[in-house]
């Protein structure tokens, strides 16, 4: 659960409409909820422990369109996908030869994730405020209101009314660092782009 809430949230915050006013970067989130009905982009992450230690980093591409449709691909080092046809939220990791299902509700619930594949406002769930820009960059905090998100915290920086990159911080002091790029407003997107099935062979895990 704890490595599906990191590959959704980064997915969660990942895009903008272009904005034809300088806007806050709350301000624009609200937009994104509000336009953006599909989009597709790029993705490099990777993750800071307590000690400091980072781990390798992922890089992979990511797709959506609400409601509760989705796919957040892991193209290297290794291959995983988390897709979403809607009702149910697919975790395949190849490597394992192992599929977990869970249910949208219960996969995505409070955590950002539900920003991008639902339609609820950001202060439903969260407490939110401002940051100081940096870089040229416009940032928010989001703060769940819930103890069981499994996060503390996540801000969101914003550049050109786009983001560009999100930082987690996660319930047990770890910080993921989500850089965005290639972003694709409301493309045109198959159905079949969030079809799922288990290939022949693979443990199959109902959560």
């Amino acid at each position: 659960m704890k490595t599906f809430r990191r590959l959704a949230v980064v997915a969660a915050l990942s895009l903008a409409p272009a904005l034809t006013f300088a806007a806050s970067a709350q301000e624009q989130l609200k937009a994104f909820v509000a336009t953006v009905s599909a989009a597709t982009g790029s993705f490099s992450q990777y993750t800071v422990n307590t000690q400091g230690r980072t781990q390798p980093a992922q890089t992979g591409v990511f797709s959506f369109q609400r409601p509760g449709k989705f796919k957040w691909a892991v193209q290297k080092p290794y291959e995983q996908q988390v897709i979403s046809d809607g009702k149910t939220v697919y975790q395949f990791d190849p490597d394992l030869a192992q599929v977990t299902e869970r249910k949208v509700d219960a996969a995505i619930g409070t955590s950002p994730a539900a920003i991008l594949f639902g339609s609820g406002s950001l202060e439903q769930s969260f407490d939110v405020s401002p940051l100081p820009s940096k870089d040229g960059v416009d940032w928010l905090r989001a703060k769940p209101r819930t103890a069981d998100a499994g996060f503390s915290r996540v801000d969101i920086g914003m550049k050109d009314n786009l983001p560009v990159r999100v930082e987690l911080l996660d319930s047990f002091g770890q910080t993921t660092r989500v850089d965005l790029s290639s972003i694709t407003p409301n493309p045109s997107l198959a159905a079949k782009e969030f079809q799922f099935t288990a290939p022949k062979g693979v443990d199959v895990v109902k959560m």
